[in-house]
């Protein structure tokens, strides 16, 4: 599957600048930081996480500026992007990161994929599991000290997709609750 969708890419023309935009969307735990992350080893690729650009938990639509500012109007314009990456040990935002105005650029993460974005994304890309896989990797990835944040998480995520209809609009849709078949 993996080399299908980086085939897709490359076969669509760059619609942010110069640059394919490959957003990376679904709920938390899904497994959209690793699909994105071996789709950007395939194409050579920088990968931005929406979950960098957070404000803490419950920013999901508040990031979106940001990342419009900072990184998506700079690449379509034609020059690099930055932006200053949260840390969610301090709670604050910290370095700042820059984004090549490269052939291809993977942005991963809840909400990346969503309809203000489709004018400039070559590809979107809907990661789902199954409800108690995803809290499963969410609690193996982050810890238990994310437990009280979950529900909101997920409901505030819900509220999101549904609003944005993002599956329903997604170019590819990828079953992540086996990877043993997600296949090269």
């Amino acid at each position: 599957m993996l080399d299908r969708v980086a085939a897709e890419v490359l076969s669509r023309d760059p619609r942010l600048g110069p640059v394919r935009l490959v957003c990376v969307d679904g709920p938390a735990g899904s497994g959209k930081t690793t699909f994105a992350g071996l789709l950007a080893e395939r194409l050579g690729a920088e990968v931005v996480h929406t979950d960098d650009l957070l404000d803490g938990w419950g920013d999901l639509e508040g990031m979106w500026p940001r990342l419009e500012e900072w990184v998506l109007a700079p690449l379509a314009a034609g020059r690099p992007g930055r932006y200053r990456r949260y840390d969610w040990g301090i709670a604050r935002f910290a370095e700042w990161h820059d984004v090549p105005a490269a052939p291809v650029l993977v942005l991963e993460g809840c909400g990346s994929a969503r309809r203000a974005v489709a004018p400039s994304a070559a590809l979107c890309v809907w990661v789902e599991a199954d409800p108690a896989v995803r809290r499963a990797r969410g609690l193996d990835r982050d810890g238990e000290a994310v437990l009280p944040h979950w529900a909101d998480w997920t409901a505030d995520e819900d509220r999101h997709f549904a609003a944005e209809r993002t599956r329903e609009r997604a170019d590819v849709l990828v079953d992540a609750n086996d990877w043993g078949r997600m296949g090269a």
